[in-house]
């Protein structure tokens, strides 16, 4: 059975009001992305032992460390001595640190910045494809991975929106091309929405089995041809076909890993905490 939980700052940068809206509500799990103003990874060893002693006195699971680590750079801006590149892997091993101290089994990266066509042929290899890029991308994750070999614990790579990958077959694509045991997803079936994949059946067969390492829903109305997104509350966008398609195919699969409401509505004249509360309990009766 899946785990559920929450990234903690979409209901608030308060940690512990957070984690108590955790405990209100039900769930088991808090994946960690911003606390108190600070990022995953730059929390100092006070924030830390903090952290550490309200995870245990709430009772609840770290699922994720989610830093965005390499989003946004360039790759052809960069090489695996570059002191941008090396800042992140940096970050990485402060965000394994971080996880080591709080159990938690996954740490999130990012696939760095989005080349839009990266195959094709006939012609269009010489005129539209980002020659080289895939590669590239392969081979600038080496580092990260031997960093979680070496520390014995698993990256996620987030489909994202603005990343190269954001669907759930090139997700797939690259993790059977790396062949490494410390790679997973991190599936955001919202996100590839914007690159035109079904969430259900294609993106969930995708990654069925190991693919699939850490989940996160949320609903979107995307609109392509004018470069827009609208959050909306769960199973009231575009996401909602398919919640129940996927929910069902989790269980018959015997997912045992975490699924994050990812709570990025925010009402008209609300905050990001009403958001939450308006889709928590489809959520739960989608997911539990």
């Amino acid at each position: 059975m899946a785990k559920l939980g929450v990234i903690t700052d979409g209901i608030s940068r308060d940690f512990e009001q957070a984690l108590a809206v955790i405990n209100e509500t039900g769930l088991t799990c808090a994946e960690l992305q911003y606390l108190w103003d600070v990022e995953v990874g730059d929390l100092s060893d006070a924030q830390l032992d903090r952290v550490q002693r309200l995870v245990a006195a709430h009772g609840v699971e770290v699922s994720c460390i989610s830093r965005h680590i390499f989003g946004g750079l360039a790759l052809g801006e960069l090489e695996t001595d570059s002191p941008a590149y090396m800042e992140q892997l940096a970050a990485l091993q402060r965000c394994i640190d971080m996880a080591k101290a709080l159990d938690s089994p996954l740490v999130r990266i990012m696939s760095f910045r989005k080349e839009m066509i990266l195959f094709g042929s006939q012609g269009a290899e010489q005129w539209v494809v980002s020659r080289g890029a895939w590669d590239k991308l392969k081979a600038m994750l080496l580092p990260a991975l031997e960093i979680a070999a070496e520390r014995g614990l698993r990256l996620v790579v987030e489909t994202g929106n603005n990343a190269m990958i954001n669907s759930a077959w090139l997700a797939r694509k690259l993790i059977d091309e790396l062949s490494s045991e410390h790679l997973q997803t991190l599936w955001d079936p919202a996100n590839s929405l914007y690159c035109a994949e079904s969430p259900y059946p294609a993106g969930y067969e995708a990654l069925r089995g190991s693919g699939l390492g850490h989940i996160h829903i949320k609903d979107v109305l995307v609109d392509m041809p004018k470069a827009r997104v609208d959050c909306v509350p769960l199973g009231s966008g575009q996401m909602a076909p398919y919640l129940e398609q996927i929910a069902v195919a989790l269980a018959a699969d015997g997912y045992a890993g975490s699924v994050s409401l990812e709570s990025v509505y925010r009402p008209h004249a609300g905050s990001f905490a009403d958001g939450f509360r308006a889709s928590i309990d489809k959520f739960k009766a989608l997911f539990s």
